[in-house]
């Protein structure tokens, strides 16, 4: 017997609708249909009797239902059990994210996963394009900014922290700033690719000011970003994650650090969350973590 046709029996008499049993199955109606009808036909007997205002069970639909239901049950039981049976992170993690965000900190957070648990090997796939976890195999992605309606599941990491930066050297030439208003007066690297291109956006003791750009640089890596600054190009808004190194080394300085730049949210993407493999569940523990510990440049 077909196990997702006992899914599909189930989900139709649990909803009492074949229409909003294909959409929480993911499915067509018409394809449901005859799922169940096939179910009928291979047990010689008729399951649902169907009028065209609703669905009710038939005698031997009720108990067939019910045997289902436990079938179900007890699969799922033992999906859990093996689970918990490899509890130990096992196995390869097939992961996806973007390649500036890879280098910032996801890299760090593989170093520290693959040295924890020696069973796990890792395929990462560091790119710009928005990949189709389900389709292509992966484990989970790793996503910044606010997420659009999916059917995956999701689980926030934490926030990527941003700062203002210029090179010393700079700011004893042009002077610093003393207020947010005073940014534009100086040439503003910025970073073309997300949120903060056209305006930033600072917070400060209950006070917002919105500075609207006239870059000297637009890039869309913050790398470059980072090496502009440090070269005394001007004043650059980067992740704290990228700036720290060079602020340890003096070749960065924090920029109105009393005044906050908008965060952005980090979130691991995966196909659900109620069958979480123990490797996949490992990796995004450490990686919240590590985000609740982030550098303070």
């Amino acid at each position: 017997m077909d196990f997702y046709a006992l899914q599909a029996f189930v989900k139709v008499v649990q909803l009492g609708s074949f229409t909003r049993a294909a959409d929480a199955l993911g499915t067509q109606k018409a394809h449901l249909s005859r799922v169940i009808s096939q179910l009928e036909s291979s047990l010689g007997v008729r399951l649902l009797a169907r009028t065209t205002r609703a669905l009710s069970l038939t005698e031997i639909g009720r108990e067939f239902y019910q045997r289902a239901q436990a079938i179900l049950a007890a699969v799922d039981d033992t999906r859990h059990a093996v689970q918990q049976a490899q509890g130990e992170p096992r196995g390869t993690l097939r992961l996806t994210c973007g390649v500036e965000f890879g280098m910032m900190a996801v890299s760090r957070w593989l170093e520290h996963y693959l040295g924890q648990y020696p069973q796990v090997t890792v395929d990462a796939d560091y790119t710009s394009r928005l990949v189709d976890i389900v389709h292509e195999g992966f484990d989970l992605a790793i996503r910044l900014g606010p997420l659009p309606d999916s059917s995956l599941a999701a689980r926030k990491l934490g926030e990527l922290q941003y700062g203002l930066y210029a090179a010393p050297a700079y700011l004893a030439r042009s002077g610093q700033p003393d207020s947010p208003q005073a940014l534009a007066g100086h040439p503003q690297l910025v970073f073309s690719g997300g949120r903060h291109q056209g305006q930033w956006q600072l917070h400060h003791d209950g006070r917002h000011v919105s500075l609207t750009l006239q870059p000297r640089l637009r890039a869309n890596n913050v790398f470059a970003l980072s090496q502009a600054a440090a070269s005394g190009l001007g004043i650059a808004m980067l992740p704290l994650l990228v700036a720290a190194p060079a602020v340890a080394s003096g070749s960065l300085q924090r920029v109105l650090p009393a005044w906050q730049p908008d965060s952005v949210p980090v979130h691991a993407l995966f196909a659900s969350a109620r069958y979480l493999t123990p490797k996949v569940r490992a990796f995004i523990d450490l990686a919240v973590a590590d985000m609740q510990t982030p550098p303070t440049p």
